[in-house]
């Protein structure tokens, strides 16, 4: 199950944040994680642009690592069957 591109632009604010919680983590040493600036991490949170293709792939990269505590994004935001985190169906 895949969602749409149009509800996960909606989304990805939500996702982002989501993320960041679970892995108590700042906006800055989540940009760090990810390879990417603090401001562009803000600039998801708040909605003003979106990850690239790279960004997304690293962001699901950082949900497999979580294993289950990040199963239910992986479900929502990449169709990735959440008893299956580490399976084909979510590999880059």
């Amino acid at each position: 199950m895949e969602m749409s591109l149009i509800h996960m632009k909606k989304s990805i604010p939500i996702l982002i944040l989501t993320l960041r919680k679970r892995l108590g983590l700042s906006q800055e040493k989540l940009a760090v994680q990810l390879g990417v600036s603090f401001q562009t991490v803000n600039r998801w949170e708040r909605g003003r642009t979106q990850p690239s293709h790279l960004a997304l792939q690293a962001i699901k990269q950082k949900l497999i690592e979580m294993d289950q505590e990040g199963a239910d994004l992986l479900f929502l935001y990449f169709g990735c069957d959440p008893n299956k985190i580490k399976g084909e169906n979510c590999k880059n």
